[in-house]
């Protein structure tokens, strides 16, 4: 009697695993292939770009005023190196207020980011959620994240579907 339960456990079991449908995506290759993503991230790059100039310049300022002190500071009074010092530092200080500014953590670009980015990250999530439904996929797995896939068959991949329903 144990015997023939526990075979009608594992049998359905086993139904319940092959009824499941699984499917994967690469959403590095959908973000890719949309116009939109490649505009928001050009964009992002600029600002970047721009910014990053910015701070280099902060930090260039910095280096003349260190090595002009350096050079100067035989000739100067106990108050004036106090002085000096004090104003390399604010500067430094602000240099790094600036970059914090720009890419902290909560900074512009991040900011700038979600902006831009994260419409399009949502549309796609809702494609997925849309091609789960339809075809009833018990999980969709992203093949382009950190998961670890060992083997991956074409025939699963979803992602030009997510894109035809995305429209490109």
């Amino acid at each position: 009697m144990k015997k023939l339960l526990l075979l009608l456990v594992i049998s359905s079991l086993t139904l319940n695993i092959q009824a499941q449908k699984f499917a994967y995506v690469d959403t590095d290759y959908i973000l890719n292939k949309i116009p939109d993503f490649k505009q928001a991230q050009d964009k992002l790059d600029a600002l970047s770009t721009d910014w990053q100039k910015e701070i280099e310049n902060k930090y260039a300022d910095v280096e003349k005023m260190y090595r002009a002190y350096q050079q100067e500071q035989v000739l100067l009074t106990t108050d004036m190196k106090e002085k000096r010092e004090e104003a390399i530092i604010n500067k430094e200080t602000d240099a790094k207020n600036l970059q914090k500014k720009y890419f902290g953590p909560e900074g512009s670009l991040y900011i700038k980011r979600q902006e831009l980015i994260k419409p399009i990250q949502d549309k796609i999530y809702d494609a997925i959620q849309q091609l789960s439904a339809e075809n009833k996929y018990a999980i969709i797995f992203d093949s382009s994240s950190d998961l670890i896939m060992l083997y991956k068959n074409d025939n699963y991949d979803k992602s030009d579907k997510i894109l035809d329903l995305l429209g490109y």
